[in-house]
């Protein structure tokens, strides 16, 4: 099941899922792309490896409004352009600082094939 939130719900829900989750996440304001390297759709959460809430493509556009470390794994709160905000396993996204420095999270390996 998909869920969307509006732009104002955006902004009600990022102290509450902040608090369900933990406390203050970093690294806010950072542009990214969604870049799974199995190329299927991302999976986003309600919380860091918490249930599936909605899938996003490769190629998408988010911002990182924060991120924090579960189990040793970084988990990013993202925003898509219409506003949903959920929780990204960080190494699947390709973000770019205010300074305009590359951040990948994880480098890019392609699936092995078949053959």
């Amino acid at each position: 099941m998909k869920r969307s939130f509006g732009r104002l719900s955006l902004l009600a829900a990022i102290p509450a899922l902040l608090l369900l989750t933990g406390g203050p996440a970093r690294g806010t304001d950072i542009a990214c792309t969604i870049a799974d390297p199995t190329g299927t759709p991302l999976n986003i959460r309600d919380a860091p490896n918490g249930r599936v809430v909605m899938t996003l493509s490769n190629g998408t556009r988010v911002k990182r409004a924060g991120e924090r470390n579960l189990g040793g794994k970084r988990w990013s709160l993202v925003a898509n352009e219409a506003g949903a905000l959920g929780w990204a396993f960080s190494a699947y996204l390709d973000c770019v600082s205010v300074n305009r420095d590359l951040q990948k999270s994880a480098p890019m390996r392609p699936r092995p094939t078949s053959n």
